[in-house]
């Protein structure tokens, strides 16, 4: 028998970040579980690779990373299917680069686009959902929200500010009756983590590093993220929830 807690089918959802890595594979699940998905990332051949897919699916091209763009970005966002119920800001950046390297462009660019742009981009849609009351911010944090990594610095400030932006704004929103919560993966093979799995021993530590025994499949993040989308989470605000094999329990 079917439980439609765990449903997401008819719901209206935006993913940024969906022509490749974590965005593209929640904006997959979302629409093979029933949600009209709307796609957005700034390649528009991947984009259109995407929209292929299965389920209702319109994608949009713009950079969520150009703050200024952003209210006419999420206003273009509504109307393939009208204001989204769930929003999942997947887009990210990660320059890799001792702290000494970083220059003032690359770190304002990895903070608009892995911390402003969440927070601004799902903000332009809270009154709809206020409306509705009901609705679902689902962050993208990072094992670097509570810990350092090498070459790391710029990326984790941003996703330490993640954590901290998902908790302001459940206090803000969920009386509401909308949610906020965060996904922290592990190690996944994705664009951003390329130069990881590129070293097998990089690999095997990491790997090593979890209770499980393996690095993280695609597979692996798209239990929570439906869990997270839907109204089996009424009840769960505010929370970065760690799909990292146990590495941080460790």
């Amino acid at each position: 028998m079917s439980d439609d807690r765990f449903s997401v089918a008819g719901r209206i959802a935006c993913v940024t970040g969906a022509s490749s890595g974590i965005g593209q594979a929640m904006a997959d699940a979302l629409a093979e579980a029933g949600a009209r998905v709307v796609g957005i990332a700034r390649r528009e051949e991947a984009l259109a690779s995407w929209a292929t897919g299965a389920g209702e699916r319109a994608v949009l091209v713009g950079d969520v990373g150009d703050l200024d763009a952003l209210p006419d970005l999420a206003r273009r966002a509504t109307e393939p299917f009208g204001a989204p119920d769930i929003v999942i800001p997947a887009a990210g950046i990660n320059p890799r680069k001792p702290a000494d390297e970083v220059t003032a462009a690359e770190w304002e660019r990895t903070l608009a686009l892995n911390l402003s742009h969440p927070f601004l981009f799902a903000r332009a849609f809270v009154p709809a959902m206020k409306d509705k009351g009901w609705g679902r911010i689902i962050n993208i944090a990072s094992l670097q929200t509570t810990r350092a990594f090498i070459n790391g610095v710029a990326y984790g400030a941003s996703k330490g500010g993640v954590g901290q932006l998902t908790r302001a704004m459940a206090e803000a929103w969920s009386p509401h009756g909308i949610t906020a919560n965060a996904i922290a993966p592990g190690f996944f093979p994705t664009a951003l983590s390329a130069p990881v799995f590129q070293d097998d021993d990089l690999v095997n530590h990491h790997a090593r590093m979890t209770c499980i025994g393996r690095n993280g499949t695609m597979e692996d993040l798209i239990g929570p993220m439906l869990f997270l989308s839907s109204p089996a989470s009424d009840y769960v605000t505010g929370q970065i929830l760690a799909v990292d094999g146990g590495y941080t329990a460790k």
